[in-house]
């Protein structure tokens, strides 16, 4: 398995990114194509909107199960983390982060962890600076 970095860490899914999202996308072009051309211009836009739903659809319902989940999943990680490494409930200074500062924490190997998270809280780093700021990165090859 490839070595994941900063700049290799966003995941595609292929059946879905590859597959699922170019046909739907070439059966709504091809329906729009056919309401502008045809004496049946009414029965193919109809079907055009309903690809059209059936695509954002896809999209908001694969991103909000999944991502719902990935979050809460990761907020216990890093509170868990914290606790082992000081001894401290995180969720007394959980408040003082954005969720994409605190998304960033989990690839921070536990060495750089705290550090970082001083950092953050003194400087307001976003969530990008935090993953650019790690000099070795802790793989998450289990992303959604």
């Amino acid at each position: 398995m490839k070595i994941q970095t900063y700049y290799n860490h966003i995941r595609f899914y292929t059946p879905h990114h590859f597959v699922y999202y170019p046909a739907l996308a070439l059966f709504l072009i091809a329906s729009i194509y056919f309401a502008i051309t045809t004496n049946d211009s009414l029965i193919w836009s109809f079907i055009s909107v309903g690809f059209a739903f059936l695509f954002c659809l896809a999209y908001m319902l694969r991103q909000h199960y999944a991502l719902t989940l990935q979050n809460r999943i990761i907020k216990l990680e890093i509170r868990y983390r914290y606790f082992t490494l000081t001894g401290k409930r995180f969720e007394e200074i959980e408040y003082k982060f954005t969720d994409d500062q605190i998304f960033a924490f989990r690839f921070a190997p536990d060495n750089e962890f705290l550090p970082l998270l001083e950092d953050a809280l003194k400087n307001n780093l976003s969530g990008d600076s935090i993953k650019k700021a790690i000099i070795h990165w802790k793989a998450d090859y289990n992303r959604v």
